[in-house]
């Protein structure tokens, strides 16, 4: 795929001005602004390789990695031989952590959760979970997902952008970069934080970089506190007026230079300069919580002011009716090594209910079809125990060999659990997804063949998949 020159386009209620509508168009933006404000609204994107089932990914990511064992993953054995070593057969000498390698034993740690059906599907879920429970008919749960790091900094860069060393292109970005803006008011890719990140893995910002992508791909982060996005107030004693007039003279100069060195990111620079404005008007409105309904608030646990997940959740669904194309929410500490039963309990209480939710609400409002909803971790847990294993508590060490996440709506078959791993849940042995699968089929969704879409930087084609990837057609509607 070559890429795209950046949009720009004037001001909100300014006139396109001869001098700068000839400045524009001389390196091309002007046309590819004109292109975009001619196409028709039911056109497909510009990028795409066929037609989409879904407009927009709505990715639910828990960093630190839950445990699948004590989830969505029900092995009545591991609780029949709680205590009992890990049969060597099983382990079948893989690798382990730093940090359980020198343990004499690898006792087997049964799950302190129960599980139920639910559903005409009648899909298990443990009781930790008794809101995403009540969609289990909507999602599509992935019991047999498997990676290759075993540490947590490789295996987000692996699951986030295909490859385990930083540098490459996040997925949000690779979909900004294929399939442009819907709403050129706010970005094309956008990242929230929740949790409260006391001992748990850090999030870097490069989990939402665009790599060696024009810079405009970039995902932007909004805060929970203050300006919900950085320096987007103005300071005291400038005006919108002023600001807008002060941002038009520095753009001329830059669209001059750009005629001169046609450097994609001085492109880059007037985008976000021109973004950034437009955002002053439509940022305010769009994180104002307390223009939703009392029922629609107490339907998340979403509380106005209060940053929480579940705030998170809604406000997705909110960029999600505006057109952002890719909406990240990230909640933090997940790693439990050590006294896993209470962290779980804490954590699930955070997630669940917002989780749910936000498929329910989707639904109801005519948009689960074309909005694709991913939970999960970078990698799962062991079956054995971490450290000290006591009647009230146990941990689990990162197990990159299977974990589950989940899927709803974006024309993934709801009802369905796809994927199946041994009696101890530590091997897949039918239908696993490699993380390059998943990549394939969530780009698939989007109308993107994930071959195609690549990018040329330093003498090769890159892609998200790399060389591998097979889309999961067993999981599509």
């Amino acid at each position: 795929m070559t890429p795209r020159r950046p949009t720009s386009l004037p001001l909100p209620g300014s006139a396109l001005c001869r001098r700068e509508f000839l400045l524009r168009t001389s390196n091309g933006i002007g046309a590819a602004a004109l292109a975009g404000l001619l196409a028709p609204s039911g056109a497909l994107a510009a990028g795409s390789h066929f037609p989409a089932r879904a407009r927009r990914v709505i990715y639910l990511f828990m960093s630190g990695a839950p445990s699948q064992l004590d989830l969505f993953d029900h092995k009545p054995v591991i609780n029949a031989r709680h205590g009992e070593e890990l049969p060597s057969s099983v382990r079948g000498g893989q690798r382990v952590t730093l940090m359980t390698r020198d343990q004499k034993r690898f006792p087997v740690a049964g799950t302190h959760f129960k599980f139920a059906r639910h559903g005409q599907s009648g899909q298990e879920f443990s009781e930790l979970l008794p809101h995403t429970a009540t969609v289990a008919d909507e999602i599509a749960v992935l019991r047999a997902v498997h990676t290759e790091p075993i540490n947590h900094d490789p295996a987000m860069n692996f699951i986030l952008t295909g490859a385990g060393p930083a540098g490459r292109p996040t997925l949000g970005a690779w979909l900004s970069y294929g399939l442009g803006s819907e709403n050129r008011d706010l970005p094309d890719f956008v990242v929230m934080l929740s949790g409260d990140g006391g001992s748990g893995q850090p999030l870097l910002s490069r989990y939402w970089h665009q790599g060696f992508l024009p810079s405009r791909h970039q995902g932007v982060q909004f805060r929970a506190q203050g300006d919900p996005v950085m320096y987007l107030s103005n300071p005291p004693g400038i005006d919108a007026s002023l600001r807008g007039e002060t941002l038009r003279s520095i753009n001329e100069l830059n669209a001059l230079r750009a005629g001169v060195l046609h450097d994609p990111e001085i492109d880059a620079r007037i985008d976000a300069y021109e973004l950034a404005f437009r955002m002053q008007t439509s940022v305010p409105e769009l994180v104002d919580l307390g223009s939703e309904s009392a029922e629609t608030l107490e339907l998340y646990g979403a509380m106005p002011g209060k940053p929480s997940f579940a705030n998170n959740c809604l406000l997705a669904r909110r960029l999600a009716e505006r057109g952002v194309r890719f909406i990240q929410l990230y909640h933090r500490d997940w790693d439990h090594h050590y006294e896993l039963p209470p962290k779980m309990r804490k954590l699930c209480g955070e997630v669940d209910r917002a989780s749910a939710a936000l498929v329910l609400d989707l639904k109801r409002r005519g948009m689960l079809e074309d909005t694709l909803v991913v939970w999960g971790g970078e990698f799962g847990r062991t079956t054995y125990c971490q450290g000290d294993m006591t009647a009230e508590t146990y941990g689990r060490d990162h197990h990159p060999r299977c974990f589950s996440m989940w899927l709803a709506g974006g024309g993934i078959r709801g009802g369905l659990t796809w994927g199946e791993t041994d009696d101890f849940g530590y091997n897949v042995v039918r239908d696993g997804v490699h993380v390059h699968d998943l990549q394939a089929t969530i780009l698939h969704q989007l109308g993107l063949d994930h071959t195609q879409l690549t990018y040329r930087f330093q003498g090769r084609d890159f892609r998200l998949t790399d060389i591998g990837g097979h889309v999961v057609q067993d999981l599509l509607a």
